[in-house]
């Protein structure tokens, strides 16, 4: 089972080969809004911005712990964080001014890339009678924290089927809370919606015998009717200790957000950097395995910022309609 590095070992290129490139004075301090630190943004947020520190002169970048998508959206409309991880349904209703930010558009939302799929990932013990989501009545059941794309999808997916909050007891609660409680036998079961595999369940997995639960294939395609982004996932077997058969679930992307206003060669520069050292942010944690071009074509769901196009073109890549601004 492959897990992910601290963000202090991030593996750096020998000095001949390492990426250097000036930015304008004003850009000297970047913030990346991530998420929990239990989750997958801190730590890709967090290697991100040590790459940004070591290979881009004149920059210094520090990952911030937030609430995750819902809020980091609303820090990059305020201009708060200069870069954000959220979630492609996410950012797609705050774009378009739907759901969760209706009468609260961000019209200038815009992408550098898509990094990796987050998978949805409900937890119970292994002894637990929760074997499928409509086992859920009547427990108590973490959807994840306030302002979180996790409590977003787990919504979409329960409603989706039938479920709502009335038919249980909801808890919201960030990844390591959730981890925590579902040990101490607080709760029932748990949602996280991560890249797997995540520290927080890797380190329950290491004190209870945990089991993943399953999506039926009517579940799936219910809750893709009603999210464009939902796409059919599989959590592979051996993922987590004591896993020993692949888990049926979804996949949501997620998305590297800047505000429109970026200066276009800043935008240019985290791109290039982002595409041409991956190794870097693969070696910190392994969903960045998905961090490539061809990901972020397929998956993006907002136009794309100015500077990134710019970069995908000098790269010979023909960038699509629906990416432009």
């Amino acid at each position: 089972m492959q897990s992910y590095k601290s963000v202090t070992t991030v593996t750096t290129l020998a000095a001949g080969c390492m990426l250097a490139v000036a930015l304008p004075a004003s850009a000297q301090q970047l913030s990346i809004a991530t998420g929990g630190t239990g989750g997958t943004y801190y730590p890709m947020g967090g290697g991100f911005a040590e790459m940004i520190n070591n290979h881009i002169e004149g920059a210094q970048a520090t990952a911030e712990v937030t609430g995750a998508s819902v809020e980091n959206m609303g820090l990059i409309m305020r201009g708060d964080a200069d870069m954000a991880l959220a979630l492609a349904d996410t950012v797609y209703q705050a774009y378009t001014g739907t759901g969760d930010f209706e009468n609260r558009q961000i019209e200038d939302t815009r992408a550098l890339a898509s990094l990796y799929p987050n998978a949805v990932q409900l937890v119970t013990l292994a002894e637990s009678d929760v074997h499928s989501i409509s086992d859920l009545e009547g427990k108590r059941v973490s959807v994840g924290a306030p302002g979180s794309g996790t409590e977003l999808n787990a919504r979409a997916l329960l409603e989706a089927n039938g479920i709502s909050y009335d038919d249980f007891d909801p808890q919201r609660l960030n990844f390591n809370e959730t981890a925590d409680a579902i040990r101490d036998g607080d709760i029932d079961a748990g949602f996280w919606n991560v890249g797997p595999p995540t520290s927080s369940i890797m380190n329950l997995a290491t004190t209870r015998d945990i089991r993943l639960v399953g999506l039926s294939d009517e579940e799936i395609a219910n809750a893709q009717e009603e999210v464009a982004v939902f796409a059919r996932y599989q959590l592979g077997e051996d993922l987590y200790e004591g896993m020993d058969e692949a888990v049926p679930t979804l996949g949501v992307p997620n998305v590297l957000v800047v505000n429109a206003a970026m200066d276009e060669e800043l935008a240019y520069q985290l791109t290039e950097l982002l595409f041409e050292q991956t190794d870097e942010l693969i070696a910190v944690h392994p969903a960045a395995n998905d961090t490539t071009i061809d990901f972020t074509l397929e998956s993006t769901p907002v136009p794309l910022h100015p500077g990134s196009i710019r970069y995908l073109e000098d790269a010979g890549v023909d960038v699509p309609d629906r990416l432009r601004p």
